[in-house]
């Protein structure tokens, strides 16, 4: 009979100390362990033979192998690999030896690698870091308000008494129109999600916001570089445009306000950072109503900007998904329950509902419009979506059924899949 599921090591220790002592006939011990006399002495004779190391399993691993390789052939396959170009590889090797001594008893191909590498002919190569979790760019080109607002934070400086000022800044990208200067007590998703939430209350909400790769953007250890902020504005329906890491340029109107505000403002600090509100709510008033832009044909952004018809309502919002498809809300640790296994897809999302698609021996993972990654059944693990190489253009796309946005009972129109919304 085999020994008891537990520490097994320690069990037979615990045993051939019990039957050295004598207390126990070595039967009813037996019995008590739930083992067979046979078991029994034979770890007896292990020990006595080896010592407590005795116990310990020994290798399955036969002394020799009826398929090993014989001597004269390594030496052969050897010789023909020094006598050929280093650079030829195992295959080469092999069909040389087969063309010599003929392919009956000729070793197999894994044979020869093992051989040569063993040999010292094989040169292993450092395996490359996988790709960078993939971003989410569109390079949206906004021909009305509100289809794209850009955000970031301007960079901090000191004020006179010494407190940091570290302002938020938002914006339309075709108004120009700021939406909101503010002073920022953290940089976190826990302080930034208010200020966006008034923002929402007050103009709408946009059809996209471009931002760069930082924090609470963005996030370098989730799936798309999706972030627990950027995760709440797509479950509201709002598109991520993200600049290219270390490319500020692609938000350049952004960075030519920052300019205005480094001289305007950073130049000559306040007392505190109250008075630092005062003093940007001032100056938010003069750039959007009274200060006229050239590309705008000097009119002020005021005069151009009306606030996006898409009304922001408090309270949760799920994503439904096609009816084939199987939905799971993340777990505050991040992961969702499938066929008994906790499957880890990442923090960022949690409290969200994400779709699994079923295709071929794989899931794949998508939070409303966007693939973040798959689930491989094999090993029930997630695999985050990556950066890929591009594609040749002319492709087709794939006709994936879409995810529609489920907010009180209401379902709006389909949202496009990640391939064609790499061309708006």
């Amino acid at each position: 009979m085999p020994w008891k599921e537990t520490d097994t090591v320690n069990l037979r220790e615990e045993f051939v100390l019990k039957a050295l002592g004598k207390h126990l006939p070595l039967t009813r011990l037996c019995e008590e362990y739930g083992i067979s006399r046979t078991t029994g002495h034979k770890w007896m004779e292990r020990f006595r033979q080896g010592g407590l190391p005795a116990l310990h399993d020994m290798s399955r691993r036969p002394k020799e192998s009826p398929n090993a390789l014989r001597e004269e052939v390594v030496c052969e396959l050897i010789r023909i690999k020094n006598s050929i170009s280093a650079t030829w590889g195992p295959k080469k090797v092999l069909r040389i030896y087969e063309n010599k001594h003929g392919s009956k008893d000729a070793p197999s191909l894994s044979s020869v690698k093992r051989v040569l590498d063993r040999a010292g002919f094989v040169r292993h190569r450092r395996r490359l870091r996988q790709g960078e979790t993939a971003r989410i760019k569109h390079g949206v080109i906004p021909k009305a308000s509100n289809e794209l607002w850009t955000v970031d934070f301007k960079g901090w400086w000191k004020t006179r008494d010494r407190s940091r000022c570290d302002p938020l800044t938002v914006r339309d990208e075709f108004a120009r129109f700021v939406l909101d200067l503010r002073v920022m007590e953290s940089t976190g998703e826990k302080a930034v999600r208010p200020v966006f939430e008034k923002i929402f209350e007050i103009y709408g909400l946009p059809d996209a916001i471009r931002s760069d790769n930082g924090s609470p953007f963005a996030s370098s250890q989730a799936p798309l570089g999706l972030s627990r902020l950027s995760s709440w504005w797509i479950s509201l329906g709002i598109r991520l445009d993200r600049i290219e890491p270390g490319r500020p340029d692609q938000n350049g109107a952004h960075e030519r306000m920052h300019r205005d505000i480094r001289e305007e403002l950073e130049a000559n600090p306040t007392e505190n950072l109250s008075q630092s509100q005062e003093v940007f709510d001032e100056w938010r008033h003069t750039f959007n109503w009274i200060r006229p832009h050239e590309s705008l044909d000097m009119k002020t952004p005021g005069e151009i900007y009306s606030p996006s018809e898409r009304s922001y309502e408090l309270g949760k919002v799920d994503i439904s998904y096609p009816e084939n498809w199987l939905e799971r809300r993340v777990k505050s640790t991040g992961c969702i329950s499938l066929s008994t296994n906790n499957i880890h897809v990442s923090h960022a999302l949690a409290g969200h509902v994400i779709g699994l698609q079923p295709v071929d021996d794989r899931l794949d993972v998508y939070f409303d419009y966007l693939r973040i990654g798959y689930i491989d059944l094999h090993v029930m693990k997630f695999m985050p979506a990556v950066n890929q190489k591009k594609k040749r253009r002319g492709r087709s796309s794939s006709g994936r059924p879409t995810a529609l946005r489920r907010s009180q009972g209401a379902m709006e129109a389909p949202v496009p899949d990640e391939q064609s919304t790499q061309k708006v």
